[in-house]
């Protein structure tokens, strides 16, 4: 019984954090912009080609 009394305040300061740190992520801008990072991923940049290896040629 008498560990509750540790195990209470313990979770409230766990779940006072979580709120402090979402809203902080919400008012930095953290969740603006979901769909486009995962997008980005798919399209090949123009300006990069890769390196062409000549190999047996002189």
């Amino acid at each position: 019984m008498n560990v509750l009394y540790i195990v209470v305040p313990l979770a409230l300061l766990t779940v006072i954090g979580a709120v402090v740190a979402f809203s902080w992520a919400t008012k930095s801008g953290q969740f603006d912009d979901l769909d486009t990072p995962s997008v980005r991923v798919l399209h090949d940049d123009e300006g990069v080609r890769p390196a062409v290896r000549a190999e047996g040629r002189e």
